[in-house]
């Protein structure tokens, strides 16, 4: 069954997307050439839209944000097809479905999917992303109030912009007032800033939360993406692995916390390491999204009562920038080559990512920092308080680190090789091999993972 929609369309764009759809070394319209968003609109009688609106994910954290902030249209079903990440098990069943796209039934066909930032390169320059503006019809305008870097992450070889997010994703150092306060007398922000802005105090105060039975990290990990995302080399450089200089610190750092006791061992998204937010853990490096969909929960007594002060740490929480600002994470918006449901499509990629009012709202109500530069510059010099964050303006903390974030290294091989380092150099901390038998481990997991890599 299908919805019938009068709708504005690109005449040509739907011509594009028909030739895509039958030949996989067409990016755009045929001859290699971006379609200008600038053309002039046709309008169409009627465009019929799919009963079913199919979206590829690894979580719930968009599901939350669209089943909140998005209403669907009358008579569209929506069909939420999520699957771990954990090796790669999301983008192998995301590459199935894509490579049947073409002869799937309407109502199977991928409309929706989303990539994050370890592997949206993969998909940007291929025909399964369809052109946000040419194809689905966003605007220029539409666009006009995201970060940058954003949009320079999602467009491809020949200028199409193939994704849109609705966050942002600088991050910083989350950390418990309470023992703040044992160890260096105070929880304000910018004096624990002051105390922890190069990795040499952090190092230094790190041990003094030892010598008071504080874990200053989680775990293994927990800091590993302000060195990863640091990283001044990309990790595959002509197919060729390399590890950066930046990375070589965090195991010589994680090796030291883990000998010194300065970590509880745990990995990072093990119930352990959760576990911390209500015991002896001093902080997490996380951005806005990992404060809501992860540390918070982590932080509850009693998960079935009112996320409030009193129910376990909740609201004894702050956070400052760290001894390096970094980011960590975005997840893309894209629409799939051959969607039926252009215009549903186009609705969920503009109220979710474009409309100013849906992203002040997502940053109030769940604590993101969005994809809107003027509405996160209100907010941070607004009166707006974090409740979990003891009444801190969380937006304001990150605000400096959005603007100079840089994703110019991220290469699309980053989730595995990420992945398959970090559980090498696990074994090392926990002293069951030796440092050049951990890497060697890293470089037989990744010849099974990616064989056209070399070392």
């Amino acid at each position: 069954m299908k919805k019938k929609l009068l709708a504005t369309i690109l005449v040509l764009a739907m011509a594009v997307s028909m030739v895509a759809c039958g030949n996989e070394n067409v990016v755009n319209n045929g001859t290699g050439n971006a379609v200008d968003p600038a053309e002039p609109v046709v309008e169409a009688e009627e465009v019929e839209e799919g009963s079913v609106l199919n979206i590829y994910c690894w979580n719930e954290e968009f599901q939350a944000r669209f089943n909140d902030y998005y209403t669907v249209p009358e008579g569209i079903t929506v069909n939420w097809i999520i699957t771990a990440t954990q090796d790669n098990a999301y983008q192998i069943k995301l590459d199935e479905a894509l490579a049947a796209q073409e002869n799937a039934a309407a109502d199977d066909k991928i409309d929706i999917f989303l990539v994050e930032a370890d592997y949206a390169l993969k998909y940007v320059d291929t025909p399964y992303t369809a052109d946000v503006q040419a194809t689905i019809g966003l605007s220029d305008e539409d666009l006009s109030g995201m970060y940058q870097y954003t949009k320079d992450v999602m467009t491809d070889s020949t200028g199409a912009l193939k994704g849109v997010s609705w966050q942002a994703c600088p991050a910083g150092f989350i950390y418990r007032r309470s023992i703040a306060i044992d160890v260096l007398g105070t929880d304000d922000p910018a004096e624990v800033q002051a105390a922890l802005d190069t990795w040499e105090k952090f190092d230094a105060v790190a041990a003094e939360a030892k010598a008071k039975d504080y874990f200053m990290l989680s775990g293994f990990d927990d800091a590993y993406r302000v060195f990863s995302n640091n990283a001044t080399t990309p990790w595959v450089v002509d197919e060729k692995i390399v590890v950066s200089d930046e990375i070589k610190n965090w195991v010589a750092q994680t090796k030291t916390y883990t000998d010194m006791g300065y970590n509880n061992q745990a990995n990072l998204w093990s119930p352990e390491s959760g576990a911390g937010a209500q015991a002896n853990v001093f902080g997490y490096f996380g951005p806005g999204w990992f404060v809501d969909f992860c540390l918070l929960g982590w932080t509850l007594a009693d998960p079935d009562a009112e996320a409030a002060v009193g129910n376990g740490t909740y609201g004894d929480w702050a956070l400052c920038k760290g001894p390096q600002g970094f980011f960590w994470g975005g997840t893309w918006v894209c629409a799939a080559t051959g969607t039926d449901n252009v215009a549903t499509v186009k609705d969920v990629m503009y109220t979710l990512t474009c409309d100013k009012d849906t992203l002040v709202a997502i940053a109030t109500e769940m604590g993101d920092f969005t994809n809107n530069v003027a509405a996160m510059e209100e907010l941070a010099n607004s009166d707006y308080a974090h409740a979990f964050l003891g009444g801190q303006n969380h937006i304001s903390s990150y605000l400096d680190s959005a603007t100079t974030i840089d994703m110019s290294n991220i290469t699309a091989y980053d989730q595995g090789l990420n992945e398959s380092f970090q559980a090498a150099m696990m074994e090392y901390f926990k002293g069951v091999v030796t440092e050049d038998e951990a890497y060697q481990n890293f470089y037989d997991a990744i010849a099974a993972k990616y064989p056209n890599l070399t070392y």
